[in-house]
């Protein structure tokens, strides 16, 4: 039955994901709409509460008073949902804490491997699970006897779900480093600094029966690795004092686990490109440029093109609460396959606090 057999290639191809090299892929698609206006050009850039996800020494970027972001996207013609919720807490002029969460899922899938048992046909067999890989940060920030210098660092705890029939938990670590002095910033993260694994469970009695019954391996209980990688970066903050002023900002990502189709390829460290430019006019409205995800391209002739995946965004300040949005694209402009970002910041400005419990009390 096709619904039979669709069901049994999404299990497949999913329990089979988890022994490949590109581990954890959901952690590297960004956070912020601000970031995707910007090409996720952010190592250095970053200075609000997503630092904890980009580089966590960027914590001391952000305000004195804490931040919440809540952020949400749709890919795949919105098939599948991402989501993430962050919130930075200052602990002293110069040491911040930040935590967020990341979530990457598709809802509401149907179950039909109990449809047909062989003699007929039951409805009320069909059920629904989600997939979802999902995340917590938790990140410090510490300037050093320069206050121009800071480090930080974030402990990751990851949860992958797939349905009833598989769970993962996996642990890893990250470590930045950001220098500031005048307009420029420049900053460096190391993902994954002891690789990150992810212990997977198989719940083989949930699906045994249909994988024997289509002659595939039944998947044993393993653990997989993400291996460490790097972003290097600058920004420089032009004509900051004037009303209009412009940030342009530029990321490297090195990649060690081996050859990937990046801008850069080679064996065992490849690299990307992101590239972004901030138009700003004072604090209220900021335009947004950038690239990223550069790939190497052969057409059926044979020849080879260099492509890449434009973004762009809109910021908007009003009075305490901020509001970025992002069109990216990261399928390609001929699949007409776009992602609209949408993220709320909301300050907690001492004034804001106030007006808030005077108005409480």
């Amino acid at each position: 039955m096709p619904h039979r057999r669709a069901i049994y290639g999404l299990i497949v191809s999913s329990l089979a994901w988890a022994q490949v090299k590109y581990s954890n892929e959901f952690l590297k698609i960004g956070v912020g709409a601000r970031a995707a206006g910007l090409g996720n050009a952010q190592v250095a850039a970053t200075a609000d509460v997503t630092a904890g996800y980009w580089n966590p020494a960027a914590l001391l970027s952000t305000p004195s008073y804490p931040q919440l972001l809540l952020m949400h996207s749709e890919y795949f013609a919105s098939v599948a949902k991402y989501d993430c919720g962050a919130l930075s807490l200052p602990l002293s002029d110069s040491r911040r804490l930040a935590a967020s969460f990341i979530r990457l899922g598709i809802d509401d899938i149907p179950n039909t491997l109990r449809f047909y048992d062989g003699v007929s046909y039951d409805f009320s067999r069909i059920t629904k699970f989600s997939v979802a890989d999902m995340a917590l940060y938790l990140s410090y920030a510490q300037a050093l006897h320069d206050t121009s210098l800071s480090v930080g660092g974030t402990i990751k705890v990851i949860h992958r779900v797939l349905g009833p029939f598989a769970t993962a938990w996996g642990f890893g670590l990250d470590v930045g480093v950001l220098y500031r002095r005048g307009p420029w910033r420049i900053g460096a993260a190391l993902y994954d600094a002891t690789s990150t694994f992810n212990a997977w469970t198989f719940n083989t009695e949930t699906f045994e029966e249909a994988f024997l019954l289509t002659g595939n391996a039944i998947p044993q209980n393993s653990i997989e690795w993400t291996r460490p990688s790097v972003r290097l970066g600058g920004a420089v903050h032009l004509w900051r004092e004037k009303p209009f002023s412009i940030l342009p900002t530029a990321d490297i990502i090195l990649f060690t686990d081996g050859k990937r189709n990046t801008l850069f390829s080679g064996r065992p460290i490849s690299a990307d490109l992101s590239l972004g430019t901030e138009l700003r006019y004072r604090d209220w409205v900021a335009l947004r440029l950038g690239m990223t995800n550069f790939q190497r391209m052969q057409e059926w002739s044979g020849m080879r093109f260099l492509t890449f995946y434009p973004t762009a965004g809109i910021g908007v300040r009003i009075w305490h609460f901020g509001i970025d949005y992002a069109l990216a694209n990261f399928t390609g402009f001929a699949q007409g396959m776009y992602s609209h970002l949408i993220s709320l910041r909301i300050d907690f400005h001492p004034t804001l606090t106030r007006r808030i419990f005077s108005k409480g009390g």
